[in-house]
């Protein structure tokens, strides 16, 4: 049984990552219900494990976890058609988020088709490239948080992010409209 300590310093150091941890399963997994149980077998194992933890990068070190629990979850739904189409839901959270910031539903629409070009275009990036991108331009995390995430050298991140973000560009500026000039 955890101690009254380990309780309280996780749910100090750990759970104000839990937005993290959910939105990174959900770019790895693409689908919100498994995206949920990754998340919840993060926290799990982050909780049963915390002693283990040496105090550096908590963010990292959870999200590890998540990615260790993704790539656990593959093995075992391999072959089923887990890759759902999220851009649905994705664009409904959008939409109230931005109902009380905007009223005007030609913005509305805007952002939604944004959304979903940036989710969309991320999620035909290739998964190591992917996760980098991810880790480091929507998570903040720093080359040595990721580089000790992913168990690659500093050098390797520096060079999958450079081609992840050339990949984005070039995906992404392949689906502009010829001529279209966005503000």
């Amino acid at each position: 049984m955890k101690s009254e300590d380990q309780t309280d310093r996780f749910r100090d150091v750990i759970l104000p990552h839990m937005d993290a941890a959910y939105n990174f399963a959900r770019f790895l997994v693409r689908d919100a219900v498994a995206a949920e149980d990754i998340a919840q077998d993060a926290f799990l194992r982050a909780f049963r494990s915390l002693e283990t933890w040496r105090g550096e990068f908590a963010k990292a070190w959870l999200l590890a976890i998540v990615r260790n629990c993704f790539l656990d979850w593959t093995k075992t739904h391999r072959g089923e058609r887990w890759m759902a189409e999220a851009a649905e839901e994705d664009a409904d959270q959008a939409v109230r988020s931005d109902r009380a910031d905007d009223s005007d539903p030609e913005t509305l629409l805007l952002r939604q088709r944004d959304m979903e070009l940036i989710r969309n275009t991320l999620e035909r990036l290739p998964e190591p490239f992917r996760e980098v991108l991810i880790l480091r331009e929507l998570e903040e995390l720093s080359y040595k948080e990721i580089s000790s995430l992913i168990g690659a050298p500093i050098g390797t991140v520096m060079s999958r992010l450079a081609r992840a973000r050339r990949m984005f560009g070039a995906l992404l500026s392949a689906h502009e409209p010829q001529g279209a000039n966005r503000s």
